[in-house]
């Protein structure tokens, strides 16, 4: 009877190190939640804690003497926010029209907030961070300097830019 009870031992210490061994690691890895947008046939995406919201109709009236990359206002709800036209900005083919196109508010610490005009909003979604990596080398220097990494989404490149970068240059 005891070599059963041995047997019986080993059985249930050889399960219990195959479950140990089988355990797969219940890791909960940093996301990062972004906005994915398309500008002139490219995809991007900003940090979804940089976008406070979307807006999909908007009436943009025109700033006579605004810089080339100001659209126009917007009234949100009272407030009046500065619209950028995002391909003009980063110098891309500007093929976007303000009917058909998305208002991204985005706002950074220290105040400052405008609304972000692209050509469509793709998705919201959570990403890994560590599916985030460095810019390639080969990016438009336009671009490159307002990039905070790359990520694949799909079987697209999206380049996730900085607003805080973009609205460091506006304000400089």
């Amino acid at each position: 009877m005891s070599g059963y009870k041995d047997k019986s031992d080993l059985v249930l210490k050889e399960a219990e190190r195959r479950r140990e061994k089988n355990r797969i690691a219940d890791v909960e890895e940093e996301k990062v939640k972004v906005v994915i947008f398309t500008l002139a046939g490219g995809w991007y995406a900003f940090s979804s804690g940089e976008i406070k919201e979307i807006i999909s109709h908007a009436n943009i009236f025109y700033v006579p003497g605004a810089p080339d990359f100001i659209h126009g206002l917007i009234n949100i709800r009272g407030d009046i926010e500065s619209v950028i036209n995002l391909n003009m900005f980063l110098r891309l083919p500007d093929n976007v029209k303000a009917q058909s196109g998305r208002v991204l508010v985005a706002a950074v610490e220290g105040g400052i907030r405008s609304g972000i005009l692209v050509d469509s909003v793709e998705d919201v979604l959570d990403i890994p961070a560590s599916s985030v990596k460095s810019p390639l080398s080969t990016l438009n220097k336009s671009v490159r300097e307002f990039v905070a990494g790359e990520f694949i989404h799909g079987r697209e490149t999206v380049i996730l830019l900085s607003v805080e970068k973009i609205f460091e240059k506006i304000t400089v």
